[in-house]
């Protein structure tokens, strides 16, 4: 059998679902430009899912759709710049 290269690959214990559900608190969230974000996978969603690599990194949002955001994300000396739908992402709470 030829080895699955798919973008979920490896994930068994990354992707793992919480036990609390989310509901639909993290749909009605409003996010405005320049909000710092931390990008946290919900594996139950599997649209608009930003690539693994990218769980728990910090970004700035810089777009804000209906259903999605753009997110800014430094990886490295580069900035990446991420599509995510709003289940995949949850506001940074102030220090």
């Amino acid at each position: 059998m030829p080895k699955s290269h798919g973008t979920r690959r490896r994930t068994r214990s990354l992707l793992r679902s919480s036990p609390a559900k989310k509901g639909l608190s993290s749909m009605l969230v409003e996010y405005s430009p320049n909000d710092k974000v931390v990008i946290k996978i919900d594996p139950a969603q599997v649209k608009g899912m930003p690539h693994r690599r990218f769980n728990g990194l910090v970004g700035t949002v810089t777009e804000v759709g209906r259903r999605a955001v753009t997110v800014d994300v430094p990886v490295g000396d580069k900035v990446k710049t991420l599509i995510a739908r709003k289940e995949h992402v949850v506001r940074m709470e102030a220090s």
